[in-house]
């Protein structure tokens, strides 16, 4: 049947009928709130690129993991700044790093929390890069595997709930998985960053964990923005080498990928509210140019809409007072 029998705004005409017919919910246990965590004590550092974001020290986290719980955000995704940093990024993997000191300070204040960490080089090496280097200054895909394994293996002995390799070496879930299994700790989830581009949208990040290269860029091992089928290819391989989760980076100009990766696999898919992505919404905000909340919500709804199970966002808690509130 035509118009008049069928009128589209007769679901339309208030918030209450709106409110039931909606299709895409946002919930405060959809979201994973990054922590960036500094060495040393008594440290709250603004980082200048992301309002609200802070580099906290460990002796710092009671007031962000009590905020978090009170808005009903349930998971936190840890990155490190070290003291001190080398070719190889030993820090990444001792015993008492900083990331593995954080974890144990959470579980300490808050046991239900559910620490995931970032499982990279980067943060850790000298030259910035997510791998180390071979003579020629190229990036050595299979040298790097068995730090990362290292890395991620003192993570989950400190307690970490669930680990996420970030570096896009090629077989590191595989390398990850099999080292966790043989250590007695197959019960942990790897999270993948499956489809990690090479974008331009990581530039406050890289302001907030330290982590920029010191040469080059990162094209040889991050995936070109242009590819989708290929972004396909790699979500296939990492679910083949044991993810249990697997994410797409960035979220917003990705959207087509995190639709085509939940419908071809339906594997619980997260995906990542990167930090330029934030950064344009606050600098657009404070300008006056935007609704700041309501183009927030927009834009996480989306991500959801496209197919996320779980959004990494540093735009958690404002998101999270806004639904509860």
């Amino acid at each position: 049947m035509s118009f008049p029998v069928h009128r589209m705004r007769r679901l339309r005409q208030n918030e209450i009928i709106r409110s039931m017919v909606r299709e895409t919910v946002l919930l405060p246990e959809d979201f994973i709130y990054p922590l960036f965590i500094v060495y040393g004590e008594d440290k709250k550092q603004p980082v200048k690129s992301m309002p609200g974001v802070f580099q906290l020290s460990r002796d710092r986290l009671q007031e962000e993991i009590d905020e978090l719980k009170y808005w009903g955000i349930k998971a936190v995704l840890l990155f490190g700044i070290p003291e001190y940093k080398d070719e190889v990024g030993s820090s990444g993997y001792q015993e008492n790093g900083v990331v593995q000191e954080a974890i144990k300070t959470i579980k300490d204040l808050c046991p239900d929390m559910y620490v995931i960490t970032d499982v990279c080089l980067c943060e850790y090496t000298d030259h910035g890069h997510c791998g180390v280097l071979d003579a020629k200054g190229n990036i050595d895909n299979d040298a790097t595997l068995e730090l990362l394994a290292l890395e991620a293996l003192s993570h989950v002995k400190a307690g970490c709930d669930m680990v996420a390799p970030s570096d896009m070496m090629d077989g590191r879930v595989g390398y990850i998985r099999k080292r966790l299994d043989e250590e007695g700790f197959s019960h942990i989830p790897i999270m993948s960053y499956a489809a990690k581009f090479c974008s331009a949208f990581y530039g406050p990040f890289r302001e907030a964990a330290e982590s920029a290269p010191r040469f080059g860029d990162r094209r040889t091992y991050q995936m070109d923005p242009a590819n989708a089928r290929e972004a396909l290819r790699e979500v296939a391989l990492d679910i083949e080498e044991g993810a249990d989760i697997v994410m797409v980076k960035p979220a917003l100009a990705y959207l087509d990928v995190i639709k085509a990766v939940k419908e071809k696999f339906g594997l619980p898919t997260a995906a990542y509210n990167v930090s330029g992505e934030y950064a344009m919404i606050k600098a657009a905000a404070l300008n006056g140019w935007l609704d700041e909340e309501k183009v927030m919500l927009e834009v996480l709804t989306s991500i959801k809409r496209a197919g996320a199970d779980l959004i990494i966002t540093y735009a958690a808690k404002d998101a999270a007072r806004i639904i509860r509130s």
